[in-house]
Parts: structure tokens; sequence; C-alpha cells
């Protein structure tokens, strides 16, 4: 599968909130239903809408992924969960890497699979914070790579 990054356009509005929602449902399994709930409403209604992402995507343009970052700080990353373990983020990170050689991410820790992801990717964990950045009980792996 050949994957291309480009900057996001309205158009891919819908299709970010597919990525997030499978994205999330597969691997964030230990948010309450009511989090989840609140947490899918904030994206959907302010976040996704405003924001600027890389999106990757297929030979036909079909975004299978996105990465929303500031400066060299990874804000978001999420692939859609029939595209994971497809090279999806790993191109996305690759894409990261050519802007900024110095690149840092929070992650979920109970995101095993993430926490992982970013591991692989030569992440390195350099903090820990008990709480979200909204003050949920999920706590979050500050790391770094280069």
């Amino acid at each position: 599968m050949t994957i291309s990054i480009r900057p996001s356009l309205p158009s891919d509005f819908p299709r970010t909130f597919e990525i997030w929602r499978t994205a999330v449902v597969a691997t964030h399994d230990f948010l309450t239903p009511e989090d989840f709930v609140a947490i899918e409403a904030l994206v959907r209604d302010q976040y996704l809408p405003a924001a600027e992402f890389w999106i990757a995507a297929d030979e036909n343009d079909r975004a299978l992924g996105f990465m929303g970052m500031t400066g060299a700080q990874i804000d978001s990353l999420f692939v859609h969960a029939q595209a994971r373990g497809a090279g999806v983020g790993r191109r996305l990170i690759e894409h990261a890497m050519s802007l900024h050689p110095v690149l840092t991410v929070d992650v979920n820790e109970q995101n095993a699979s993430g926490a992982g992801f970013y591991q692989r990717m030569g992440f390195e964990t350099v903090g820990r914070s008990p709480v979200d950045d909204a003050g949920r009980p999920y706590p979050l792996l500050h790391l770094r790579r280069g």
C-alpha cells in the first residue's frame, strides 16, 4: 500500500472523526463510557473542526490516519482501526521527524498499543502525569525522541 502525507482539508472532517472514533474504540478500552461520550463531543465539536492535521492517505487519497502537531509536539495521532499495522502511524512519525529532529508526545499510560508503538519508533519516557490534561484519572506518559 502506498501511503502519502498531505495537509488536511475541511472536507476531511467526517473521515477524521471516523478515524478518531475507530482508533479510540480499538485502543482506549480503559475510558469510562461517560468519559468517552464527553471526549467524543469535544473532539467532534471543538478539536477536529478547528485544528490542522497531516493526513496519511492511500493511493485513492482516502485518509487512513491523521496527526496534529504544535511545533515539535505531536498533539494527536490516530489510525483507522482497519488500517492498524499497515505502516500508517510510522509514515506519520517519519513525516514529523522530517520537520523536527526532536519530537515530543504524550500518550495514555493505559494505551498499551500506543505506548508500545512510540517505543518502537524510538521515543523514550521522560516523565509521567497522574492525570490527563483535563484532570481525569488517566495517567499520561511524556515521551521524547531525538
